[in-house]
């Protein structure tokens, strides 16, 4: 006897219901949702770039920055070798270079010894090759030189890095669904639904951030003549304003800030920053031992501000002040939240994506989806008669259903995914199909109309499950080794799938049980 429990009703019609409220927000203009209750659902399909428009940006790591500091890491790593452990070995005439770091030893007897003490500069990498090449000449100039694979190395270890913070920085500004990768050996895609002046993105993203305190030399001069030793001449954020000459020292990095806030002092925008346990007894440290001098905070390059310090700080917190707009502060806030850059980006590609593609794309997908459903709502009906209809029931929830995953899950819908959609209307019907041909093969064998319908569900559930078994598998597979469009495509079909086989295994079940127990039918037009 055909039954289906009343919590499975209740379960089923609850899914539906939720079904439907989640996805009629997107038939909503977005000025009118702000008017609906606070509980009630709001939740849009967020539309990728081929389909409303936006910015694409081609950015490009600057790989002779990373060479440089490479080389200047290098320099300090044979002034630790040799300096900082007994015997210290003595040299001269260091010198970084395009490619490699130089110098001259002060005793050639020195030789062998400064050689065992860089080796441990030069490891042994996965290709079996050493990192770097140390040659000792006979004038007793030493030369150590990177291998390619270990600069390779060192710049796909920073493009993962940019990526990550990229990602940090764009996903502050509260852009939906942006789309950070990388693109080559040394550049990162950003593509930026629904933006379409990307003018702050990008000067967001060309700011490194490096944040350094230092303290600012009184004895010189920022007016003429040549910083002394030690110290180094900056100019100032603001244009007009004289530059600085600060110590060369950092005496506190921004690598050790926790937050960063855009508040207001005394009515005028600030940032107010937190350093993490490290920072602040540095920072505490610094303003106790400097009370009375200026300390300089410096930002890529440029003097924010130098305030005095006038007592010490020492709760690891605050306030970067400089003449900010509220914009302005808020960005900086963004930037230091987000991070610094291992090295500046520079922007190689730059266009504006309008959104008649995407409206031409939308309407093409919808003539395309009616046109299926209403197809294949005609064909299940002259084929299966009253079961045909229950079936384009579920098909009809099972769109519903598919709307409301996206737009509970903040997906963003692309044209792929469309075809997606497409695709899983075909599929929301073929399990229905394999029921109801098993329900036909059961009436031919004599059983009651009751038994044939439960017979039909038992013996074709196997079926079902194994088809979305493999088609989901493959959409797994989509979805981990795809990128971009790919793996729209691959969330759309999943989420197909897992729709499809709820409407067909539960909805379309419940319906034709409720029927079968209240009309008790002799035959089946089916």
């Amino acid at each position: 006897m055909i039954s289906f429990p009343k919590w499975k009703t209740a379960l089923v019609l609850l899914v539906s219901i939720l079904g439907v409220a989640y996805t009629i927000p997107n038939f909503i203009p977005a000025e009118k949702l702000v008017d609906m209750p606070e509980w009630a659902p709001r939740q849009h399909i967020n539309l990728g770039l081929d389909l409303q428009g936006g910015s694409h940006l081609l950015m490009q790591v600057d790989t002779a920055d990373v060479k440089e500091k490479m080389m200047e890491g290098l320099a300090d790593s044979v002034r630790a070798n040799l300096r900082g452990t007994e015997p210290k070995l003595g040299f001269r005439n260091l010198t970084v270079n395009k490619n490699s770091v130089t110098f001259s030893l002060r005793n050639p007897e020195d030789r062998d010894l400064v050689r065992e003490r860089l080796a441990s500069i030069s490891n042994l990498m996965p290709n079996g090759q050493r990192s770097h090449l140390i040659t000792i000449g006979d004038d007793d100039v030493v030369t150590l030189e990177p291998s390619e694979q270990a600069i390779a190395d060192r710049v796909s270890a920073v493009v993962t890095q940019s990526i990550e913070i990229v990602g940090r920085r764009v996903n502050e500004t509260g852009i939906n669904e942006p789309t950070i990768q990388r693109q080559g050996k040394d550049r990162i895609l950003v593509q930026l639904p629904g933006l379409g002046d990307p003018q702050r993105i990008i000067d967001l993203l060309g700011q490194t951030a490096q944040m350094t305190f230092h303290l600012v030399d009184v004895s010189a001069s920022a007016a003429v003549g040549r910083p002394p030793a030690g110290s180094k001449r900056l100019p100032a954020m603001e244009a007009g304003e004289p530059d600085y000459v600060i110590k060369n020292r950092v005496m506190v990095s921004g690598e050790n800030l926790e937050d960063a806030q855009a508040t207001f002092q005394q009515g005028q925008p600030v940032v107010s920053i937190r350093f993490n346990g490290l920072g602040g007894k540095q920072f505490g440290k610094v303003t106790s031992e400097n009370v009375g001098r200026p300390f300089a905070i410096v930002l890529d390059g440029k003097v924010i501000s130098a305030p005095r310090i006038n007592e010490p700080i020492l709760g690891g917190s605050a306030v970067i002040s400089g003449g900010f707009n509220i914009q302005g502060a808020q960005d900086l806030a963004l930037l230091l939240r987000a991070g610094a850059l291992p090295a500046p980006l520079k922007v190689i590609e730059q266009r504006s994506v309008g959104p008649d593609l995407g409206k031409d794309s939308i309407e093409a997908g919808k003539i395309a989806g009616i046109i299926g459903i209403v197809g294949v709502i005609i064909f299940m009906i002259v084929t299966y008669g009253f079961f045909g209809l229950v079936a384009n029931i579920a098909l009809i929830m099972n769109m519903f259903l598919i709307g409301a995953s996206l737009s509970v899950l903040g997906a963003t819908l692309t044209l792929p995914g469309i075809a997606g959609i497409i695709l899983t209307v075909g599929m929301a019907v073929d399990a229905n199909v394999l029921i109801f041909e098993r329900i036909r093969e059961e009436m031919r064998v004599g059983k009651t109309p009751l038994n044939a319908i439960e017979s039909g569900y038992q013996r074709a559930f196997t079926t079902i499950v194994d088809a979305n078994v493999t088609t989901g598998i493959a959409a797994v597979i989509l979805f981990v080794m795809g990128s971009g469009p790919v793996k729209g495509f691959a969330v759309t079909l999943g989420i197909g799938i897992i729709c499809s086989m709820f409407t067909a295994i539960l909805l379309s079940r419940m319906v034709i049980s409720l029927w079968a127990q209240r009309t008790r039918p002799k035959t089946l037009s089916i």
